[in-house]
């Protein structure tokens, strides 16, 4: 059968593979696929080729833990719905929708190990954000939000608004963001900030200051998030926190080099810098909690925040290209991007 896969070519050039695909053998089952969602972080990593030399596509992911070159496919956030099923697979896994790993292709053949049934509840364009509520569930736990802390996050694409999302719904002292997009920054204040500011403003460090002494904190915030994926806001995300203070960095600035100012108030605040990263438990959290249970309570989440109203766009796969390059272009107009597969039949 025809099948149509995206392939990163080289910096700025996708094009549309067409190949065959056979019927699953024992033990897999034959995903149609229904949507998948881009990642405008690490996909446009890939497609502006600011990947890292010599580090793996991905480690974690089956297919994906080779040395990175193009060209290359890749993404990792597809749901699609279980069309046949080979020798040896449960006769229940027919006609389910799942949630796959698995790069932005219209039908692909897995074992049913690697899929995550999806509730009837959810639909398939908010599951495909799993992986992005999985980095939100991350993100808190490795902050470790207090009660009545007051914490900033910069950067609210899809992966900051979600956090933001999962924030808002703590008792925190105050919750200010920043974002250099008006769209973005309006979604914040829905899903639950208390202000929303642009980091591009030369008044926004101090404004964020002020807006947390205003809740007796006067050495700043208490947890910090750098989500943006620009080096120059972890400078920023130093300078508005506080004394003892966390900053979180869940950006991943790929070949980017990061600039920071650590000859002022960064030594003598005790300030921590913290690495945090999707794809493994952090080691203090491993004894309790697997990655089933943290995609379990990310797609919990999903449920209770149904964040549909973030997805922006909508491409078939035949036009991929375009919506990369409205990514790279125009991000000022989008949040969420997804490709669907209708024309792929």
């Amino acid at each position: 059968m025809k099948v149509l896969a995206i392939q990163f070519d080289a910096p700025h050039r996708v094009s549309i593979q067409e190949e065959t695909l056979g019927l699953p053998g024992p033990g897999q089952v034959l995903v149609r696929v229904l949507v998948s969602a881009i990642s405008p972080g690490t996909e446009l990593l890939v497609y502006r080729g600011e990947w890292p030399q010599g580090l793996p596509v991905d480690e974690t992911i089956p297919g994906l833990a080779r040395e990175f070159q193009y060209p290359v496919r890749y993404g990792y956030a597809t749901v699609g719905e279980v069309e046949r099923t080979g020798r040896d697979v449960p006769e229940e896994w027919l006609n389910r929708t799942v949630f796959a790993f698995h790069s932005h292709q219209s039908r692909f053949l897995a074992s049913p190990d690697h899929l995550i049934p999806l509730p009837a509840s959810l639909s398939s364009e908010v599951g495909a954000l799993l992986p992005n509520m999985e980095t939100a569930v991350s993100f808190l736990m490795d902050g470790r939000p207090v009660i009545g802390e007051q914490v900033a996050v910069f950067g609210q694409g899809i992966v900051g608004l979600l956090t933001t999302a999962l924030l808002a719904r703590m008792p925190l002292g105050n919750l200010v963001t920043l974002d250099r997009y008006p769209v973005r920054r309006d979604a914040s204040l829905r899903l639950g900030a208390a202000t929303s500011l642009d980091p591009a403003d030369p008044a926004a460090v101090e404004e964020v200051r002020k807006l947390l002494d205003a809740h007796q904190s006067p050495d700043g915030a208490d947890l910090t998030y750098e989500l943006s994926g620009s080096p120059a806001a972890l400078d920023q995300a130093i300078a508005v926190t506080g004394y003892s203070g966390r900053v979180v960095v869940g950006s991943w600035y790929g070949a980017k080099r990061v600039n920071l100012d650590l000859g002022g108030r960064f030594h003598r605040s005790r300030i921590q810098l913290l690495g945090s990263q999707v794809s493994r438990i952090a080691p203090g959290l491993s004894g309790l909690w697997t990655k089933a249970r943290r995609l379990q309570t990310a797609l919990r989440m999903l449920r209770t925040i149904n964040p549909q109203e973030l997805i922006t766009h909508r491409f078939p796969v035949s036009r991929a290209p375009e919506a990369y390059r409205l990514l790279h272009e125009h991000p000022e107009e989008a949040i969420q991007v997804v490709l669907t597969y209708e024309d792929s039949e």
